[in-house]
């Protein structure tokens, strides 16, 4: 499909109908802009694996009509795909300076910060690629240099919000004051594209810096060491148990490696200047109890970050009975069971625990319906393109802008081409839609033979069975068996010997094919696995020539 010159396209290949893995495309005159490309986290569907990539596919059989890369900010479901998809779309990256910070740390990571053109733009002015006329417009989030995006086409104007917030008292930035915005729903807005992460939120996230009492309150009740967890990306957060940490007189100790990338990129661009100096963690251990704030990540349960190892005891950083963890951040939803595993292994431990719930340790960084209200009000869109959510917050948020003097909304979702303009929006076809894992160092089909053949092995378990043939295709001699993850517990022996009569019994007969013969006594170990377990176990059978 290509993008006429009176027509302005969207096609989100991922961050709708889900949460996170944002990308989305804008097509228009023959070219493609790409508006963010970031991952999401893998659950026990994807068993060995911790990234989800967005497959690109859409765009990548349209390569050569693709100008460039936009970035809103900073936030791995926004960025955390560039180093492993950007080399071979060619074309370069737009970004504010602290977000091409942190894209440049991992363009640097995977060694091909040379082959990938990153160009620093600043929020506030207007710039071209190709066709589009855009400008990033600085809005508050929980992260610094979140920003807005205005697209300008002769056929349409979009303002597509990326992830954000409402905050009148914002500890890092400036974001757009509501004249700046008016004053961009005065150009005429056709379409506002827009988070819909907390539609159902009657309340407004509130402002960053009403988290400060709240948690220096708890660090002063506190008698042992304290630990905080929070998002390693919420700078503003930091810069708090900055203040926290002097307030009170302790120490801070900074553990995980994200947490020093954001400290490093915030203080290079010129944010977190008056964060104290850190104490390692080896000198943190050896402090009184008392004196000393921890900043660790891992809040969402993420089993090999900084808090996971802390509870299960196998990090430097130790907590004990009498020692207190802050949950300064919000469960996503999904993360449920691992956090409560993390909680449950610190309670175990004699660690008090503070909660959004027991005290006003997090405010968050989406819009809840009065900030939705109000950026309707200051853009005034023609329609709305509820994105960044589930079915369920895409298809409340467009009940809410159409109960709310909006005209149109369109419920899409990944792979949806919508034509803006003219006449729109409006659904006119369907893209490819996929997505990739990042196994080890290779990328993969998510749902191809690889982690398909991982799933059946968790569930059933694997058995191999080696057996040997003359060079006249005979077989003979006793086969030999292995067992991994099937349930035979103590009656392995037992197992195995009846495992290695079935495959005999098969192999038993005039000379076959090797296929053949490989089929006979799979099936064979198989039935007897199904008849003692009840499951169906990958059986592999190798034949080798003696």
């Amino acid at each position: 499909m290509t993008p006429r010159d009176n027509e302005l396209l969207f096609c989100a290949l991922g961050g709708s109908g889900e949460i996170g893995m944002n990308v989305t495309l804008y097509g228009h005159a023959g070219k493609w802009l790409m508006v963010d490309c970031g991952v999401t986290f893998a659950d026990g569907a994807y068993p060995g694996i911790d990234v989800i990539l967005p497959d690109l596919r859409f765009i990548e059989e349209r390569i050569d009509d693709l100008v460039g890369v936009v970035i809103t900010h900073g936030h791995e479901d926004h960025i955390g795909a560039l180093p492993y998809l950007i080399e071979d779309l060619g074309v370069p990256l737009y970004a504010t300076p602290f977000t091409a910070g942190l894209i440049r740390g991992k363009l640097e990571e995977e060694r091909i910060e040379d082959r990938v053109k990153l160009k620093l733009v600043k929020a506030g002015r207007s710039f071209e690629v190709g066709p589009f006329k855009l400008e990033l417009v600085p809005l508050a989030h929980s992260i610094p240099e979140a920003n807005g995006l205005v697209i300008e086409t002769p056929a349409a104007r979009v303002f597509h919000t990326g992830d954000w917030k409402l905050d009148k008292d914002p500890v890092i930035g400036t974001p757009a004051s509501p004249e700046e915005l008016t004053a961009i729903g005065d150009r005429g807005i056709d379409v506002l594209v827009c988070d819909s992460t907390n539609v159902f939120n009657a309340e407004a996230s509130g402002s960053e810096a009403s988290v400060y009492d709240g948690l220096l309150s708890t660090v002063n009740k506190a008698k042992g060491r304290v630990l905080v967890t929070t998002f390693a990306s919420n700078a503003g957060r930091l810069a708090t148990l900055g203040r926290v940490a002097k307030e009170t007189g302790r120490a801070i100790c900074v553990t995980g490696r994200s947490l020093d990338r954001i400290l490093r990129v915030a203080r290079a661009t010129g944010y977190l200047k008056d964060f104290p100096e850190t104490v390692d963690m080896d000198a943190a251990m050896r402090m009184p109890r008392g004196k000393v704030l921890i900043v660790a990540t891992g809040g969402q349960g993420e089993p090999r970050a900084a808090l996971a190892r802390i509870a299960d005891g196998s990090h430097p950083i130790k907590l004990a009975e009498g020692d207190t963890v802050v949950f300064s951040s919000k469960q996503i939803p999904g993360n449920e069971v691992a956090i409560g595993r993390i909680q449950n292994q610190l309670a175990a431990a004699g660690v008090e625990m503070v909660t959004e719930k027991q005290a006003h340790v997090h405010v968050s960084g989406h819009p809840g319906r009065p900030e939705l209200l109000k950026m309707y009000g200051w853009m005034r869109p023609q329609a709305l393109l509820p994105v960044h959510g589930e079915m369920r917050h895409l298809k409340e948020h467009a009940r809410f802008g159409l109960a709310n003097g909006i005209p149109r909304a369109l419920v899409q979702t990944d792979g949806h081409i919508v034509r803006i303009a003219p006449d729109g929006p409006q659904k006119i076809g369907d893209a490819p839609i996929g997505r990739l894992v990042l196994d080890g160092d290779v990328i993969l089909p998510a749902d191809g033979g690889t982690i398909n053949e991982r799933r059946r092995i968790a569930v059933n378990g694997q058995i191999s069975v080696g057996i040997g043939v003359d060079r006249n295709g005979r077989a003979g001699g006793i086969p030999e068996v292995r067992v991994q993850g099937v349930p035979v517990e103590d009656e392995r022996d037992t197992f195995l010997a009846d495992a290695v009569d079935a495959a005999s019994e098969a192999m038993r007969g005039p000379p076959r094919d090797r296929e053949r013969l490989r089929e006979d006594v799979r099936l064979a170990v198989r039935r007897l696995a199904t008849r003692w377990t009840g499951k169906k176990p990958v059986v592999d059978v190798v034949i080798v020539q003696v």
